[in-house]
């Protein structure tokens, strides 16, 4: 259990954000047992842009699991399977789904359109509207009310603190996904394929799970340097942010109305490192006393 030193110091990494150069911004530390400290409006509600993709993936996964679709299900190009689009190893183009730019598993592309298609794939198997799956099938059961998808299943929802708390704590503690599921989701597919981050550039190798980027040794990146390896999750071009921290059980939700840019590369990380050490410090208070 998290007691209120623990959330005092979690409260206290966050209100750096008090001071970023941003209209609005709303940000929370969740573990398994829900919010642990927040900041800013919780209902306010933002565009999270590529925060949409993790969404997508869930509903995805839900999909596998009640067998509606395979993740090895042929979708997409030639050679593409439903793995592939979300792993961003398909060889489709960032935005044009028309236009497939390399043969699947050759490069990581980063594809907007890839979860276009995939939803489009999942519409057809259940016989649902892609939004209405998403809401009937993960944000009803998360009590995520604020949130809706409109326009581009890759960047196109909108919700707020609260909700993404929410989301973020199923991705901490699953209860939706079986465990074993949100493993493979978070471990790398396709290994070894180098590819850009956007807004970081080149990396090689990119590692990604199934809609999740995982951190591993990207440098330069979103999250901190005391995040380690096994930290996944997403940023948006709108300033949003989700990464959870599977080693000590701590998420990281941030919403802001300010576009992603050179204002946010070296504020992310920085309040990134201190979730992670005011969570890493509550990880061996619990061990010094027994668990």
């Amino acid at each position: 259990m998290t007691d209120q030193f623990d959330r005092d110091r979690f409260a206290t990494a966050l209100s750096s954000v008090d001071d970023w150069p941003v209209d609005h911004v709303s940000a929370a530390v969740v573990g398994p047992e829900g919010v642990l400290a927040s900041t800013g409006d919780e209902d306010r509600v933002y565009r999270l842009a590529s925060v949409t993709k993790p969404l997508v993936a869930v509903a995805a996964l839900l999909a596998v699991e009640e067998e509606a679709i395979g993740l090895d299900d042929p979708a997409g190009p030639e050679g593409s399977t439903v793995r592939h689009l979300l792993a961003h190893a398909s060889g489709l183009d960032f935005a044009d789904r028309e236009k497939v730019r390399t043969e699947p598993e050759k490069r990581r592309i980063y594809s907007s359109a890839g979860f276009e298609v995939l939803a489009d794939h999942i519409a057809e198997a259940t016989g649902i509207a892609f939004p209405d799956y998403l809401a009937e099938a993960v944000c009803a059961p998360l009590g995520m009310g604020s949130t809706t998808l409109e326009g581009s299943a890759g960047h196109g929802a909108s919700g707020s603190l609260a909700d993404l708390a929410e989301f973020a704590r199923e991705l901490v503690a699953p209860r939706l996904l079986a465990p074993e599921t949100l493993e493979e989701a978070v471990s790398e597919q396709f290994p070894g394929l180098d590819g850009i981050v956007p807004g970081y550039g080149m990396q090689k190798p990119c590692p990604w799970g199934l809609g999740f980027e995982l951190r591993d040794a990207k440098h330069p990146h979103w999250t901190g340097q005391h995040n380690s390896p096994a930290t996944f999750g997403h940023f948006g071009q709108s300033g949003t942010l989700l990464w959870v921290e599977p080693e000590i059980e701590t998420a990281l939700v941030v919403l802001t109305d300010r576009d992603f840019g050179d204002w946010a590369k070296p504020l992310w990380p920085e309040l990134s490192d201190r979730v992670v050490d005011a969570a890493t410090r509550r990880s061996r208070d619990e061990d010094a006393l027994g668990g």
